[in-house]
């Protein structure tokens, strides 16, 4: 079953004929997933992929019916591209690109709720629910269907994890993404509700790192889980003040680090590992 989306999904591909924008939905539709539009201003009336285009999200949606939509559009544009799509109706909404002002990301997110919408992003790699569909970059051969939901602020660390447990035989029923930034569309605690009502999750994977404080308000709604939690936390060797790679992941004045985490999250019944190899046996011990 998975979360937020499956092969039922309609979704729109902003920026489809750009780069990545062109590679990815390329990718996405070689997966079987249902996209039914893309927009880009000026080539409305072609087709890319097999996928019609238009120049407006309003007509994307009023002639396919998409309510998702994944975005490629550079970030200095990211805030109009978001608008436009909420304001069209799109109810999931993707932020793919990274350096978008957080300026603009507040604005995003306080429009969405208004409109009733749900953001992932910006600076995520999308979700991919195995076998069914994706939205975003997730590579398509490592994620096969199964037990295992993956919520994580880090792309290529849950690409790793996914890829073992794949090889494991453990598959995966949804990946998310939330993305690398200090603000973002959703917390770890969201997303874990979402996999604790879905009867097909067994168990949730879920890749934190240095930073902000979300691994440690999630602890609390794990605590209250019917489902066993397994988690790896990046950063262990960062140094107080220094960024590493997420803009999200830099610890100030003993706030957001890993061992405030770790604490936060035993003692809420997760279990914590020290590397991303150690996720397959956690998984398999508390599978058991």
């Amino acid at each position: 079953m998975g979360i937020l989306i499956d092969r039922s999904t309609r979704i729109l591909v902003q920026g489809i004929t750009g780069n990545q924008g062109s590679f990815h939905a390329g990718q996405m539709v070689a997966y079987g997933t249902q996209v039914v539009a893309g927009t880009s201003p000026g080539k409305g009336g072609s087709v890319h992929h097999g996928v019609p285009v238009f120049d407006r999200v309003r007509d994307a949606v009023e002639e396919t019916g998409a309510s998702a939509s994944v975005m490629f559009v550079p970030a200095p544009f990211a805030k109009d591209a978001a608008f436009e799509a909420l304001a069209a109706g799109i109810k999931l909404l993707v932020m793919v690109p990274e350096h978008v002002p957080v300026q603009d990301t507040i604005a995003i997110l306080e429009y969405a709720r208004y409109q009733g919408a749900l953001v992932l992003g910006p600076n995520t790699f999308g979700l991919i629910t195995a076998g069914q569909a994706k939205m975003g970059i997730p590579p398509n051969h490592i994620f096969q269907p199964g037990p295992i939901g993956i919520v994580a602020r880090s792309g290529t660390l849950s690409y790793e994890i996914a890829d073992a447990l794949t090889r494991a035989g453990l598959g995966q029923t949804t990946a998310v993404g939330m993305g690398g930034d200090p603000v973002a569309g959703q917390t770890f605690n969201e997303i874990l509700h979402r996999f604790a009502q879905d009867p097909q999750t067994e168990l949730v994977v879920m890749v934190g790192e240095i930073g902000g404080s979300a691994e440690e308000e999630a602890a609390s709604f794990i605590q209250q889980m019917n489902k066993p939690v397994v988690a790896y936390l990046a950063g262990k060797a960062a140094p107080v003040g220094k960024r590493m790679g997420h803009a999200g992941a830099i610890i100030e004045r003993g706030r957001g680090t890993l061992e405030s985490k770790r604490q936060a999250l035993e003692a809420a019944g997760a279990t914590v590992v020290e590397m991303p190899w150690d996720v397959v046996p956690a998984v398999r011990r508390r599978l058991a």
